[in-house]
């Protein structure tokens, strides 16, 4: 044996630790210090429920949408002037719905068509000009029906209110003139009329919630209709629906079909989830910073805790703790903290979206993946957070750790 070397003794070997044993340590860990562990974790709680919440309101939203749109169908086609080359709108044939409706797999088929020369005013003293916004339109009876929509109060245009002066308020009409009962008159176009029903909203074409609607036959005697149909509203059936939208433009305007443009509402839809979709990222690159804020938060816990806990730290490698064991020790309070921290953000989040959601009388919808991705996400932070406080522990020399240098 040669001078000065250790005989290595037989048998002794460092106590191995488990998980659960790693578990145990950090936990005691973090109940040790109550206040701060409660502050950090809310700062990535925040982090979580915010991105938890904005994924669950846009699903929530998303799933209201696709409810109604599957309560009112998808068959649901527009038909009305499209913008020529030179800035123009080419009129829709008189003819337009008629000819419509003799496309086989259609089944309803409705027209409204804007009276441009005619306001509505709550009475006759109304200084001229002051619209609210509300279009005056006349409409095909069946127009109610193909657009799914629904009477709040009174009735609909029939046979016998197109033979006076008769009006039906779409809900955002009713609501800006402030008429809400029937039998109440108007001054329309220069004249009298009187209300005969109040529509509901009509989520599939709401440009009706704005309109005052009058029957055709009424607008051509009182109103000086013209009869050219600004929109055209048709039911197809649902396994036919393209090939009903690949012949309208033709069908409504044969001699100019370019000047024709054909739509879905669910189109408009998609359009406006576009415009969400860009709302939500902002969203969640506010949650991602608060995330980063509670990782900061995190791994500033844990710096403190390894330079207040020294003494700890060099008793327990006096003892026989080794290097890789005080890592993992302080390596389990960051991952606990944050997985506390995720799971209460989970909670929260879940807790605004099924609040909110209710308020607005939504489908509760939180995917499980932003659930679990909260969580998943926290614990890669906590490690992050931890790792160099961790590596830090586990360097101090036991000699050096007592003394607290």
């Amino acid at each position: 044996m040669r001078p000065g070397r250790r005989t290595p003794v037989r048998g002794l070997r460092p106590a191995r630790l488990g998980l659960a044993d790693m578990v145990r340590l950090g936990g005691t860990g973090l109940r040790t210090r109550p206040m701060r562990v409660v502050f950090s974790a809310l700062g990535i709680a925040i982090g979580v429920a915010a991105v938890v919440a904005v994924v669950g309101i846009s699903s929530s939203g998303r799933a209201e949408v696709d409810r109604k749109l599957d309560k009112l169908g998808t068959n649901l086609l527009r038909v009305e002037p499209g913008q020529m080359p030179d800035g123009t709108l080419t009129p829709l044939p008189k003819e337009a719905t008629a000819m419509i409706g003799r496309i086989g797999p259609v089944q309803q088929v409705a027209s409204v068509g804007v009276i441009a020369d005619a306001t509505v005013y709550r009475n006759d003293h109304q200084p001229v000009g002051r619209t609210n916004s509300i279009e005056v339109a006349a409409a095909t009876r069946e127009l109610l029906p193909a657009i799914g929509g629904r009477v709040r109060a009174g009735r609909w245009i029939d046979t016998a209110s197109e033979e006076y002066p008769a009006v039906v308020l779409g809900a955002q009409a009713a609501r800006r003139l402030d008429v809400f009962t029937p039998g109440t008159r108007l001054w329309l176009g220069g004249q009298w009329f009187s209300v005969v029903g109040v529509l509901d909203p009509v989520p599939l074409a709401p440009e009706i919630d704005s309109t005052a609607i009058v029957g055709r036959r009424t607008a051509e005697t009182y109103l000086h209709f013209d009869g050219h149909p600004t929109k055209i509203y048709v039911r197809a059936r649902d396994d036919r629906v393209t090939a009903v939208r690949d012949v309208l433009a033709a069908t409504a305007g044969p001699e100019k079909p370019s000047g024709v443009l054909v739509s879905r509402p669910s189109d408009a839809l998609a359009a406006r989830e576009v415009t969400e979709s860009a709302l939500n990222g902002l969203l969640l690159g506010l949650g991602g910073v608060a995330l980063l804020v509670g990782a900061v938060g995190v791994g500033n816990t844990m710096v403190i805790s390894v330079l207040e806990r020294r003494p700890e730290i060099g008793l327990r490698r006096a003892l026989g703790a080794t290097s890789g064991q005080i890592r993992g020790q302080f390596l389990s309070e960051a991952l606990l903290l944050s997985a506390l921290g995720g799971l209460g953000g989970t909670v929260l989040g879940t807790a605004i979206t099924a609040g909110y959601a209710s308020y607005r009388g939504w489908p509760i919808a939180v995917p499980i993946w932003a659930a679990a991705a909260g969580v998943a996400v926290t614990l890669v932070i906590g490690a992050i957070a931890g790792l160099c406080p961790a590596v830090r522990a586990g360097r101090l020399a036991p000699t050096e750790a007592l003394a607290g240098t």
